[in-house]
């Protein structure tokens, strides 16, 4: 789990930095026409943010929580391994 955080973390920042970064002149504009885009691009450059903090810290904390500590659900062995 952790090494899937680590391969993930950098192309993830560098998405969401760069969608961020191209939006924050129009989340932060005054201008005309500000108005319409300004609302819009406040609600992407936050989810931008949001996203990879959601996916790569809550997400596995809840599969944790939920699945248990190796990730998969605990099943019990009922004949399941081929015997006949």
């Amino acid at each position: 789990m952790f090494n899937a955080a680590e391969q993930c973390l950098r192309p993830m920042l560098m998405t969401s930095l760069s969608a961020c970064i191209g939006l924050l002149p129009a989340a932060l504009s005054t201008g005309i026409g500000s108005q319409v885009q300004r609302p819009l691009a406040t609600v992407v450059v936050g989810g931008m943010l949001l996203g990879p903090i959601m996916l790569l810290i809550v997400a596995p904390a809840l599969q944790m929580m939920l699945l248990g500590e190796d990730g998969r659900k605990d099943q019990k062995s009922g004949g399941s391994d081929g015997e006949a």
